[in-house]
């Protein structure tokens, strides 16, 4: 997949990493970068300020929101879904209607938008396509505290498994981020080492651009990566503790 030229959609893009995809994306000379939020007012002067920028509602668990966005977008080739939610609790005590919520965005309403894309991306199949999903190390194994987050992540994950799959045969690569910890907002109390989120965005769309499936896109989820693919109980007792 070629960014120099593309046509993207990033959603969640008007802070945190989303901002940044979209900073990287205009670095790398996309064509045309459809910058996607629920409140566009939300959206940085600065980015809308670039000719190339394209400000666009979109609430991804809205299936009208969704709808009418897809009807103001045309020639989307390369779909970013970053667009999430966080909501804490543990399995045995969280609130389920934030865990539902949780699934809501981070599964369901990735898969919506990518369903509602999907034309378009098979139109631009021949020439190269892509869709990244934004996921989490902690997809593939749970962190107590955030257990309903990570439920919806390790969702997005399968759904991901499924999605490059379905189409393989239709010239779309189907691409999973597996970032640590980042540091925005989604994590600002949370105690811990975070990336930075110019750097993950950077080497999500290096993966990207290099063909890779499956992108580590910092040093924490880089080595724990590797221990997953070793041994995936060992990540699992690891981020237990």
């Amino acid at each position: 997949m070629r960014i120099s030229g593309s046509t993207a959609l990033v959603t969640g893009a008007n802070r945190g990493l989303g901002a940044r995809l979209v900073a990287e994306l205009l670095r790398r000379d996309a064509a045309t970068v459809y910058v996607a939020a629920r409140d566009p007012e939300s959206v940085a002067e600065d980015i809308r300020r670039d000719p190339r920028v394209r400000v666009l509602a979109l609430d991804v668990t809205d299936p009208g929101s969704v709808a009418a966005a897809v009807d103001a977008t045309s020639g989307v080739d390369l779909l970013i879904n970053n667009a999430g939610v966080l909501g804490f609790g543990d399995v045995l005590t969280g609130d389920l209607a934030l865990f539902e919520r949780d699934l809501g965005t981070n599964y369901l309403g990735a898969l919506r938008v990518t369903r509602a894309w999907l034309p378009s991306l098979r139109a631009a199949g021949t020439r190269g396509a892509a869709v990244v999903n934004v996921l989490t190390l902690i997809a593939l194994a749970p962190v107590a505290p955030m257990a309903g987050y990570c439920a919806s992540k390790a969702a997005a994950h399968s759904m991901t498994q499924a999605l490059r799959a379905a189409v393989r045969d239709d010239g779309i690569e189907v691409i999973g981020a597996y970032p640590g910890g980042i540091d925005t907002d989604m994590l600002a109390g949370v105690d811990a080492d975070k990336a930075d989120p110019a750097e993950v965005a950077e080497r999500i769309l290096t993966g990207v651009e290099t063909g890779q499936e499956i992108i580590w896109p910092d040093d924490a989820s880089t080595g724990a990566g590797k221990l997953y693919l070793g041994d995936p109980v060992q990540l699992e007792t690891m981020l237990a503790a």
